[in-house]
């Protein structure tokens, strides 16, 4: 269409976890968002944000007590989403008017949405023959409120203000430690994130990009003493923009852009 739309994003997740026993803990994570992208329809300009998402304080349990004899074990967690994100970051755009003034970025440039919600998530292993572990994590983040009442840039009314949506995120696979190499692990599997049309409890009105990503997610871990390294490289074989509540009562289909890859690594230490 000749938008050449660019988005590029590093997001830093900062996070900790108390043990308060072998089966609970506590958890925190604040997600820090860098990012530019260049819009080359109205508002026309290269925005530039930076901003803390929104915070996540949560607890998590496993059903067996660690470590589980049947050489398996499954975890379950709860998170209260905080309204402390960035949700209306604005760049230097040439507007409507022919004139240049800030403009809201889009919402794919935002680094939270600055609404209460809580999270959903699970995790499990087991042991598999020929020393491999079989794994999977699940969460799912439910946004009540309909819109956050940030402007957008869009024409259409219904689009008027930022949706705020729910978001899922799956995993699974297989891992194994790599022969040979002391500490170093290997693990492939799949990969699915999106947002869904509507969410699961509250109106899904507003403006929102629907839709999922399914990559195949090859990593690696390398642990030494209290130290942890961790790499993916999730990689899309399939992308499905679907069409938004909003879409569907103006019988249109909005626009998406996925990215091939993407590469998430991080570092954890254990006190």
């Amino acid at each position: 269409m000749g938008t050449q739309i660019k988005n590029h994003q590093n997001i830093y997740n900062i996070s900790a976890n108390y043990d308060l026993s072998p089966r609970w803990s506590l958890n925190f994570s604040a997600p820090v968002l860098q990012g530019t992208r260049n819009q080359l329809y109205t508002p026309k300009g290269v925005y530039d944000i930076a901003g803390i998402g929104d915070i996540i304080i949560g607890a998590e349990a496993w059903l067996f007590r660690p470590p589980a004899e049947a050489g398996g074990n499954i975890a379950f967690g709860f998170g209260l989403k905080l309204p402390t994100g960035l949700n209306n970051g604005t760049g230097t755009a040439l507007l409507s008017n022919g004139t240049y003034g800030k403009a809201v970025a889009d919402q794919s440039l935002q680094p939270g949405d600055g609404t209460w919600g809580f999270t959903l998530s699970t995790q499990a292993y087991k042991q598999l023959p020929f020393h491999t572990v079989g794994y999977f994590q699940g969460s799912w983040l439910f946004n009540p409120e309909d819109t956050n009442g940030v402007l957008t840039f869009r024409a259409k009314p219904l689009e008027k203000y930022m949706s705020a949506t729910d978001q899922y995120l799956f995993r699974g696979g297989l891992a194994r430690h790599v022969p040979k190499l002391r500490g170093l692990s290997a693990s492939f599997g799949g990969r699915m994130e999106g947002i869904p049309v509507r969410d699961a409890f509250g109106k899904s009105d507003g403006f929102r990009r629907p839709g999922y990503i399914i990559s195949i997610d090859p990593g690696l871990v390398f642990q030494h003493g209290r130290d942890t390294l961790m790499i993916n490289a999730p990689w899309a074989v399939q992308r499905n923009r679907r069409a938004s509540v909003t879409d569907l009562a103006t019988n249109s289909h909005g626009d998406a852009a996925f990215a091939d890859y993407a590469i998430v690594a991080g570092i954890a230490h254990h006190f």
